[in-house]
């Protein structure tokens, strides 16, 4: 692996680790300061989380494209073999395993920020129709808010538009928009409001899948003569080379 994508590759895990730390310690603390009334909780989950996210863009973004989750990196990978624009495949390979470690770590941290054992594996049961539904929409609207953005000459507004894409998605989604195949597997990893159980794992990241090709699709029909010049998730230089 080169020095330029070694340096990506440790921005999209630091990116994604950070991004499920802020889900998850959000969730405890939020458990914590509000337990009893869940609505309350997952306002200040999905306003944390909405922040967090918008700022790990800002602050990442220049080093790797800010993607901190495989299907936005897949997608990416995708749609720029159409116009020869986005991540390489060899960038996919070494971008999607540092975003599920990273996420991992993330999770790690959170809980023993918190004072929770290292790992805890969830009990939360999200194995549901309704909810597969909710996670399809909420990843196919992603995709199409991010590259959206980019194809369209306006990717500076991608930290501020994607944050409060999540932080709304919270809301209208049925399944509080995870839209992310990296950060449902770190999620597993805590036993605390914002869990997956394992079993519920791979239903979610199916979905997640099927709603970025949704999205996708979407995005090559509404926008057929942009994507030329697609900078996932913004503008970001190595070595002085637009990648």
């Amino acid at each position: 692996m080169s020095t330029s994508l070694l340096r990506r590759a440790v921005a999209e895990g630091l990116g994604t680790g950070l991004l499920v730390a802020v889900v998850i310690g959000s969730g405890i603390a939020a458990a914590k300061l509000s337990p009893n009334d869940v609505g309350l909780q997952l306002l200040e989950n999905a306003f944390a989380t909405a922040l967090g996210l918008a700022v790990l863009i800002l602050m990442l973004g220049p080093v790797s494209g800010a993607h901190f989750n495989p299907v936005v990196s897949a997608a990416d990978w995708r749609l720029g073999r159409r116009n020869g624009t986005g991540i390489t495949g060899r960038d996919l390979a070494a971008y999607v395993p540092a975003q599920v470690l990273g996420a991992i770590a993330g999770a790690v941290l959170a809980n023993l920020m918190f004072g929770e054992p290292a790992v805890s594996w969830s009990t939360t049961d999200r194995s549901a129709g309704h909810l597969w539904i909710g996670e399809t929409v909420a990843t196919a609207g992603l995709i199409m808010v991010i590259f959206s953005l980019t194809w369209t000459g306006r990717a500076a507004m991608a930290p501020a538009a994607v944050g409060a894409y999540i932080g709304s998605a919270y809301w209208f989604t049925s399944s509080t928009s995870f839209a992310n195949p990296a950060v449902t597997i770190g999620r597993a990893f805590s036993d605390t409001f914002a869990g997956i159980a394992p079993g519920s794992v791979p239903g979610f990241v199916f979905f997640q899948v099927f709603g970025a090709i949704v999205g996708a699709g979407l995005v090559v029909v509404l926008y057929p003569d942009f994507g030329r010049s697609a900078e996932v998730v913004v503008p970001h230089k190595d070595a002085g080379v637009v990648s």
